[in-house]
């Protein structure tokens, strides 16, 4: 059976590890930091077979050099020159076998040109989106723009509602905050704020979560909801499900 399971790295980032029962050989998505990786498979005498990179941003790769030094492992990740030491380049509509699960490989421009996601249908589907989507929010749009970041999320948006979650972040509670007032009105945020809260509390992971609870909480996903235009009338253009984005990504911003 294949389980994965967060390693925190650099104070919000979530290094995520897959591994099955029957095998010492894991694979690790986005490994900003190599030390909590390494001490992680040194203590569990695990062997680091395979990297999934999403981005090429130094909090996602920071720790490539040194698990390929130690380990040699596969590197799977966007057809980007800048992002040295990937030896399996994919791009969007590949598929790559990792860990026994077959992935799809998603466009997921916005935050920056290059992002992918890894997507594994089945049971259950999993979803490594880096820094496309994150429970109730999404990612800064750096180098694309809105409307590529809107797009971005629409893909990931068409995935089964089950889809499993792995974002590249613990960046839930302040994404609640400014859910709650994007979407006023909305008894899920207030819920979801108030498990957030006492998961922190308790050091827990906000993460994985679901696409179907990302629809009712994140208000990037609900650009067409008549609430979340409302209250983002104020700050910018609401006439369509693209402007909305915009704007809510703008407000974000200087949240």
């Amino acid at each position: 059976m294949l389980s994965v399971t967060p390693i925190p790295a650099l104070g919000d980032n979530y290094i995520w590890l897959m591994r099955q029962d029957t095998s010492p050989e894991v694979c690790v998505v986005d490994p900003g930091d190599a030390s909590p990786v390494i001490d992680l498979l040194e203590k569990e005498s695990l062997k680091l077979s395979t990297v999934i990179i999403t981005h090429h941003h130094q909090d996602h790769t920071g720790g490539l050099g040194d698990l390929i030094e130690r380990y040699s492992p596969r590197v799977i990740g966007p057809d980007n020159s800048a992002i040295s030491g990937i030896n399996e380049p994919v791009s969007p509509g590949d598929e790559v076998r990792v860990m026994g699960r077959l992935f799809e490989v998603i466009e997921g421009p916005g935050h920056t040109l290059d992002h992918i996601a890894f997507f594994a249908p089945g049971i259950p589907p999993l979803l490594f989106c880096g820094d496309i989507l994150f429970s109730a929010g999404c990612g800064r749009v750096f180098e694309g723009t809105p409307a590529q970041m809107h797009a971005s999320l629409n893909r990931l948006l068409a995935l089964p509602d089950d889809t499993l979650v792995f974002a590249g972040h613990e960046y839930t509670q302040a994404n609640l905050r400014f859910a709650s007032a994007a979407d006023p009105d909305n008894a899920d945020v207030k819920k979801a704020l108030e498990e957030c809260r006492r998961d922190r509390e308790l050091d827990r992971p906000t993460l994985p979560s679901t696409l179907e609870r990302e629809k009712r909480i994140n208000p990037f996903l609900r650009c067409d909801d008549p609430g979340v235009r409302r209250a983002a009338a104020s700050h910018g253009n609401t006439d369509s499900s693209e402007a909305t984005f915009a704007t809510l990504r703008a407000w974000k911003d200087r949240f």
